[in-house]
């Protein structure tokens, strides 16, 4: 089981801050594919993940990365500085 963290815009898409999620996904883009392919919602939120940002256990990572022993992922969009 992983707790999913939605933030910004991606949140207001889906509709939920946050969920628990039973996956079989190895990587982040398996995670995002088996979201995507949920409903019209997800397909929207993750349509482009080039526009997205990913944290694994609150630490920044790529799409590529495994989700062996992570417990929290978080989907959210780049942040700017200033």
């Amino acid at each position: 089981m992983i707790e999913v963290l939605y933030f910004a815009w991606v949140r207001e898409r889906i509709g939920l801050p946050r969920e628990s999620i039973e996956t079989g996904a190895a990587t982040v883009a398996d995670l995002v594919a088996e979201l995507r392919g949920r409903e019209a919602r997800y397909a929207a939120a993750f349509a482009d993940t080039a526009a997205l940002r990913v944290a694994l256990d609150q630490e920044l990572a790529d799409f590529s990365a495994p989700l062996a022993g992570v417990r929290e992922v978080a989907f959210f969009p780049p942040m700017t500085g200033g």
